[in-house]
């Protein structure tokens, strides 16, 4: 709704942020979603096609998902109407779905944009969805979280999915030229500071420029561009785009563990270091270190979970931030160890026989016979005592009766595994000649 000072076109006049000034007019003016936006982009097929469907938006924060949304709705003569599930509770929602159905009335539609979408819960969710089944509202949700996790699966069978990415190197530089157009200036910046700029940016249209702005602010036109130890102190860098109970939380130690699993100790340490410095608890990354050990390296080198564990001890000992030294060192010895999961496959192939076959006893011979009873009955009838054979190796059978030998461990032949190798074959040797 028009108010009085919009009518009296004070609106026009009034100071705009930079990044509001530079909104796209278009959605061809989207910059880093070509996916979407280009030529033959999603969107772009979708509104040639003459129908726009609900969608649900994920992508980083400043990637575009809220200027696209408000775009979809120009192009295609929809009222947009906008909420935040942050802000908003039910009777907000009814309150827009009555005017949508009004507006239905008279012809018009409407394009509900839903803000942090992912913040509804699961009953305020499925309230959207006799309205998108009736086509009284076209719903367009945002979300910076995987709405896999965080959203019902009715109302995402009833929506499409579109991925927006972070900004690349490409996308912030021609905000950054948009915004000199604007100023119609160039950024008083030498090469340097303005690549590290676009690095502070973090992959963030909206926050490039907010700091482009700043800075254009705060250095007059007749002196010379400032260098990066310049911008640094100027420009206040934001904490890295890292949620600790989120997305980012669970892509961050994935791609630590499989960098370690992967022997890459750079790799590692990078990501190891982008953890740290977005405030990750410490323990946690020692825990996760310590299932590293167990999972991907195991008897290929029995030491890596003592090393792992130790860096656990060093980190309560010293703290920050000098216990940090314990974990990154932990890493490269575990990205540098040899690897083996096979104590890790044999369990899950044990845990799946042992599931399978019941309640299965153990074979008499190996059972303790304390009373009368038990002897009678042929508890530990035949129960060869390993320590007094030659090999010190019985070779006896220890499955139960009804069970046919199992093989659940497969030693890799790496590191300390390779001995381990050797003494099983050699007891498979031992055992076909006795037992053949």
């Amino acid at each position: 709704m028009t108010n009085l000072f919009q009518a009296a076109g004070l609106e026009k006049e009034a100071p705009r942020p930079l990044a509001d000034r530079l909104r796209p007019q278009r959605l061809a003016e989207v910059v880093g979603q070509d996916h979407l936006v280009g030529s033959d982009g999603t969107l772009t097929r979708m509104l040639k096609s003459g129908r726009v469907q609900s969608m649900i938006l994920w992508g980083p924060p400043g990637s575009g998902k809220t200027t696209v949304a408000r775009l979809l709705a120009d192009e295609t003569n929809l009222v947009f109407e906008q909420l935040s599930a942050i802000f908003s509770g039910v009777q907000d929602l009814r309150k827009a779905f009555d005017r949508a159905k009004s507006r239905r009335e008279t012809g018009r539609g409407t394009l509900l944009f839903i803000d942090e979408i992912h913040r509804f819960n699961r009953a305020q969710q499925d309230g959207f969805l006799p309205v998108m089944e009736d086509g009284t509202i076209t719903l367009v949700g945002a979300t910076t979280e995987n709405p896999s996790f965080e959203l019902n699966g009715a109302l995402l069978s009833r929506a499409l999915t579109l991925v927006f990415h972070r900004l690349d190197a490409a996308a912030l530089e021609e905000l950054l030229v948009r915004a000199e157009t604007d100023e119609r200036r160039k950024l008083p910046l030498d090469v340097e500071a303005r690549e590290t700029l676009k690095a502070m940016a973090d992959g963030d249209g909206r926050t490039i420029l907010n700091m482009a702005e700043e800075v254009f602010g705060a250095v007059v036109e007749s002196v010379a561009p400032i260098n990066r130890e310049a911008l640094a102190k100027l420009v206040q860098r934001r904490a890295p785009l890292y949620d600790k109970s989120r997305d980012g939380h669970y892509n961050l130690i994935s791609a630590l563990h499989k960098a370690v699993r992967g022997s890459d100790p750079d790799a590692s340490l990078y990501w190891l270091a982008r953890m740290l410095d977005g405030g990750e608890d410490r323990l946690y990354i020692a825990r996760r270190l310590v299932r590293m050990a167990i999972e991907d390296i195991g008897l290929a080198d029995p030491q890596a979970v003592v090393q792992a564990l130790s860096a656990k001890d060093v980190y309560d000992f010293l703290g920050s931030p000098e216990g940090e030294l314990a974990l990154a060192q932990t890493t490269v010895y575990l990205a540098t160890a040899p690897k083996s999961n096979a104590a890790y496959m044999a369990y899950n192939a044990a845990m799946r026989t042992a599931k399978e076959h019941g309640s299965l006893s153990p074979p008499k011979h190996i059972l303790n016979a304390p009373t009368k009873l038990m002897k009678e009955e042929g508890y530990g009838a035949g129960y060869a005592y390993d320590h007094g054979t030659a090999e010190g190796f019985s070779g006896q059978n220890y499955f139960p009766d009804e069970m046919a030998r199992q093989q659940f461990y497969a030693p890799e032949g790496r590191g300390f595994e390779a001995e381990i190798k050797k003494r099983l074959e050699y007891w498979a040797r031992l055992r076909a000649k006795r037992d053949p």
